[in-house]
């Protein structure tokens, strides 16, 4: 008889008690997810992953004493080492910050009204070491922050760079992949299959040097390669 698997170990930081009781509710009624901790700023959520060692820990924004973009960054950020997997939860209407968060080492995101199968599925996204980045979601983000996405200093070279490193073809999926389009869809604008996409989009983090999804498309917008997000 087979082992059970270990089960994902979760920590919940949210300044609302409210949000926090029920995400607690909701990832303890998990077969797979275990809740290790909770905290309520960004101060408590760093203690605490670093003392309970989660593998996901689901982070709000905007959390007094240290926001969650700081904390992710601590967690998370190039000079982490080896941290937990961060999951940014928020809202598009109050929070101008998620492209930050991303950029400071989130996995993903997801918006606060989003159904609780997709916030636990999430979780496990992100576990499996994948990126979350839902496409519609990322649609509203390039639209809402396309200010943000291409800074004028970084786009000629980055952009350069980036065309020099990829092929034709795999530059069609890079596009594509910051437009906010899934495998599938993507598969269907190219008439290729989602197992092929999977391995153009393996080939093309390896060769920029990127860790995930998310980090495509914050280059991608950065170096102006995606139509429209002006």
């Amino acid at each position: 008889m087979s082992e059970a698997p270990t089960p994902i170990r979760v920590l919940v930081c949210d300044d609302q008690a409210l949000v926090r009781t029920g995400y607690v509710t909701i990832f303890s009624a998990q077969p797979d997810m275990e809740v290790v901790g909770e905290a309520e700023n960004g101060h408590e959520a760093v203690r605490a992953a670093r003392e309970l060692r989660p593998d996901v820990v689901v982070m709000d924004i905007r959390m007094p004493l240290l926001d969650g973009i700081e904390a992710t960054r601590q967690l998370a950020g190039p000079e982490a080492g080896g941290g937990p997997k961060v999951l940014v939860v928020t809202t598009f209407n109050v929070d101008a910050h998620v492209y930050d968060a991303l950029r400071a080492g989130a996995s993903g995101f997801l918006l606060k009204d989003a159904p609780p199968l997709e916030l636990v599925n999430g979780i496990r996204t992100v576990a499996r070491g994948e990126a979350l980045l839902a496409p519609a979601v990322t649609r509203h983000l390039i639209g809402h922050f396309a200010r943000h996405l291409r800074p004028a200093a970084a786009t000629g070279a980055a952009g350069q760079d980036v065309v020099r490193a990829l092929t034709p073809r795999e530059l069609e999926v890079f596009r594509l992949i910051a437009e906010g389009s899934s495998n599938a869809e993507i598969a269907a604008a190219l008439f290729i299959t989602p197992e092929t996409v999977k391995t153009y989009v393996s080939r093309i983090l390896a060769k920029l040097g990127l860790r995930d999804r998310v980090q495509a498309v914050v280059l991608a917008h950065r170096a102006g390669l995606v139509p429209g997000a002006q």
